[in-house]
């Protein structure tokens, strides 16, 4: 079993910046890319940023040049610096994480999340 716990967000007001972490627990050998993802009032959850074990990154459109992602596998922790924020940034930010477990028969893989933590953008 796997755990994700988030943390970092809270109200800031436009323009600045916040750091979220996401912090995995459990049983982790089979850790694979991690990812953010947000939820805004009324809309569906869509990808902010993803990072691979080895650190290969992606980022949705609307956050490049502002948001990083970065990874510290020694403590299997995820960041999300977010910075020049925009009252439309306000959501829900989830994270993500992907497992593949390996046997002799099959590879399977795993998807978990976290519980969210809140982002509010003021103007």
């Amino acid at each position: 079993h796997v755990q994700l716990v988030e943390s970092g967000g809270g109200l800031v007001q436009a323009g600045g910046s916040l750091r979220l972490s996401c912090a995995a627990s459990g049983r982790l050998s089979g850790l694979k890319d991690m990812a953010w993802y947000r939820q805004r009032p009324g809309k569906q959850r869509e990808l902010v940023a993803g990072i691979t074990k080895y650190h290969r990154t992606n980022y949705a459109d609307f956050v490049k040049g502002r948001f990083t992602i970065s990874r510290d596998n020694a403590v299997n922790t995820v960041y999300l610096q977010m910075n020049s924020l925009k009252p439309e940034d306000t959501a829900d930010y989830y994270c993500h994480a992907n497992l593949e477990i390996a046997t002799i028969e099959r590879t399977s893989s795993y998807d978990y999340w976290g519980q969210g933590t809140q982002v509010t953008v003021s103007s």
